[in-house]
Formats: C-alpha cells, sequence, structure tokens
C-alpha cells in the first residue's frame, strides 16, 4: 500500500514522478487498455476508450482509439470482472467515509491527475451591526479576511500482476478470470482511505504555515479538534448513566464552539471493543423508569441531534469521536473513484496492474480554530 503526494511542483513516490512527467496530464483512461474484436477488419486489436466530455453514461462521449500494446492486454469483459472485484470489495467497512458521501459531504476535482493541490479558504469574524433611530449615521468599516490553505492531493494506490499463462488459461478454458489479487488489493485502498479519517496519521508534503494547515490530518488528530477525556466504556468501568454523560458532555463542547448539529446533526464513532457494550440495558435512576427498557445505544440516540452512532474498526482502541456532519467541518475530496489501471509489462510474460484512486479527506475550522469535532479518549 503506497500514498503518493504532489505538492507544489514536487512528488513524493513513483506514481506522483510518473504524473509529474507526464505534465499533470495522466490520463487514467489510457491506462486502461483492451482487446477488442474489429468486425470492419476482421482482426483483434488494442484500444483505449478517452473521455470527452458531457454525460459519462453516453457511450457516445468517449472515443475509441487503437493503440500498440503486448497480447497480454485485458478484454472488456475480463476489465469488468476486476472492477465488480475491487467496488464489491471497497463497498465494505467503510462506516466513515461511506458516510461523507451518503451525506453529500463531497467536492469533486475537475481535472483529478492535473490537480495536485487544493486550495481553500477560511474567514475571520468582521463587521457589527449598529443601532440608530435614523439609519443615516455611517457605520464603522469593516471587512471579511481571508486566509489561504492547501491540502495535499494523494494517489492511494496497490500493485498486483497476472501472469500471461493465467490469463491464457483462464481464456483457453473458457474459466472466468481470477479476481482475488484485484479483490485484496481493493481491499487495502478502502482500509487506507478508512484509516486516513480516523487513525493518528498525519501526512504532509511541501511547506506548511504557522498552523501547520498544508497537511492531511483525521479526526483524532486535527489540532484543532475538542478533546474529552473520559473512563472506558466497558461493562466493568462505566454504567449507562456514565456513558450518555460522556456523550452529553462531547455535546456540549461542540455548542460551545458555536457548532449545534446543522440540518444533519451529530454522528457518534466508537472503536469495536465498546460496540457490545452499549447493546446492553440502559438502567436509569428515578424517575426515568421507562429507560430501564432501552439499551444503551437507544438512550444515546434520544439525545436531540445525535442522529447516528456508527462502529469503525479503524478507529485506535479506547478512542471515539462525535463529528457535525456538515462540509464545514469536513468533506471528502474526490478526484479519481476506485479503479483498475494497467501500469507496466515486464516482458511478454507479466502485465502489472494498480488499484488507484485519488480522494482524501478533509478535515477543517474556521480562522478562530472552532470546528465540529470531539475526540473522546481514555
Amino acid at each position: 500500500m503506497s500514498v503518493d503526494l504532489v505538492y507544489n511542483g514536487q512528488g513524493q513516490g513513483q506514481v506522483a514522478n510518473q504524473i509529474l512527467n507526464n505534465g499533470s496530464r495522466l490520463d487514467p483512461g489510457s491506462m486502461r487498455p483492451f482487446v477488442h474484436f474489429n468486425e470492419k477488419t476482421g482482426q483483434w486489436g488494442a484500444y483505449i476508450s478517452t473521455y470527452m466530455g458531457g454525460d459519462t453514461k453516453n457511450p457516445k462521449n468517449f472515443r475509441t482509439t487503437p493503440i500498440q500494446v503486448n497480447a497480454n492486454t485485458l478484454r472488456r469483459d475480463e476489465w469488468k470482472s476486476l472492477d465488480e472485484s475491487v467496488l464489491q470489495i471497497a463497498e465494505t467497512r467503510l462506516n466513515g467515509i461511506q458516510d461523507l458521501i451518503s451525506n453529500g459531504l463531497t467536492y469533486t476535482l475537475g481535472n483529478a491527475m492535473g490537480t495536485t493541490v487544493l486550495e481553500w479558504h477560511d474567514t475571520g469574524d468582521a463587521m457589527e451591526a449598529d443601532l440608530t433611530m435614523d439609519g443615516v449615521s455611517r457605520g464603522q468599516g469593516d471587512r471579511v479576511t481571508f486566509q489561504h490553505n492547501y491540502l495535499p492531493i494523494p494517489i492511494i494506490h496497490v500493485d498486483y500482476e497476472i501472469n500471461a499463462r493465467v490469463l491464457a488459461a483462464s481464456r483457453n478454458l473458457g474459466n472466468p478470470l481470477d479476481t482475488l489479487s484485484a479483490e485484496r488489493a481493493g481491499r487495502k485502498v478502502a482500509d487506507k482511505l478508512e484509516a486516513m479519517l480516523f487513525t493518528d496519521t498525519t501526512y504532509a508534503f511541501g511547506e506548511t504555515d504557522s498552523r501547520s494547515r498544508n497537511s492531511i490530518y483525521s479526526y483524532i488528530n486535527f489540532p484543532d479538534r475538542e478533546e474529552l477525556t473520559v473512563t472506558a466504556w466497558t461493562a466493568s468501568a462505566k454504567t449507562g448513566v456514565g456513558m450518555v454523560n460522556d456523550v452529553l458532555s462531547a455535546k456540549q463542547l461542540l455548542i460551545d464552539a458555536k457548532h449545534y448539529g446543522g440540518t444533519k446533526g451529530y454522528t457518534l464513532y466508537i472503536p469495536t471493543a465498546w460496540e457490545t457494550t452499549i447493546d446492553e440495558d440502559y438502567v436509569g435512576s428515578t424517575p426515568d423508569t421507562s429507560a430501564t427498557n432501552r439499551t444503551i445505544r437507544q438512550r444515546i440516540l434520544a439525545i436531540d441531534k445525535i442522529t447516528n452512532i456508527k462502529v469503525v474498526d479503524a478507529l485506535p482502541a479506547n478512542n471515539a469521536v462525535l463529528v457535525q456532519m456538515s462540509p464545514d467541518v469536513v468533506r471528502l475530496v474526490q478526484g479519481m473513484g476506485i479503479q483498475n489501471v494497467q501500469w507496466s509489462t515486464e516482458g511478454n510474460f507479466v502485465n502489472k496492474y494498480k488499484v488507484m484512486t485519488i480522494q482524501v479527506p478533509q478535515i477543517r475550522s474556521d480562522r478562530n480554530s472552532k470546528t465540529g469535532i470531539v475526540h473522546i479518549s481514555t
């Protein structure tokens, strides 16, 4: 598993350097040659499909061009088998990333291969309302100030290979292409995306400013996050009432930071070890006798604006986060979805492939260093 970065004209990693060597115009379509039988010529040939713009679902918006490649190039149905296996794996256990997509918290890059860094801005507080009887008196002049920030755009990729003999045997015997390597590569790419959102790893490249804004952070290491220290959520260490009180304390921190839940509310992400604990019976105190018929999970979800509780395997033990699901707090910058590309060939015997994606979670805060994230830990 590799995460390559391109920033300020410099590359880190093989894929990043190839993009720079191609003038940041590396086209994924040109890296997916396929063998096709041309009915006009009566011959097999290798082609690539280039997107020309417009509706991506309309075949007329793609141009098919013949190219010269070796005999090991995949056919259309073989590419389809690899792509379906990658998508099948990529859609599993991506709770955090999938939540961003489902809630519309995404930002799409127009030219993913050509966009090596995303420039974004935050604003400072400005202007005050005046109270006068005539509305004529001129108020104090003021204007909004902006701060420039830069987010490196990574290329996440895993390599695998298909031996020419295996490919020939698949075709001769009519057996489906073995997609195990593509499945594993897709799973690793998906895992890396989830880890970028939930683990204590920072990806930095290029110069950073005094606030270290030019790095890729996760929920649990973003410098401006709110922090809350609690006792571990285990049956032996804490009661259901104690867990609910922890969530209420975390919510209060967000309210104090002027993040009131927005239209989509808050999502609570917990580690795997806490999952069975919150499904135990909640025992309330008098006069909350009705609460005895609920689980701890149900009691937490009864808190206003707490809309979801999700278990995330990638979260380190005894770490949880409460997140306001709004684009000013977090979004997924999308350039290229998870897909297969043909990378290089070793003679006529081995074709090398990559499962690649250009996506990065972006954690955000305002000029006052306020954000809608509480990191809960023991």
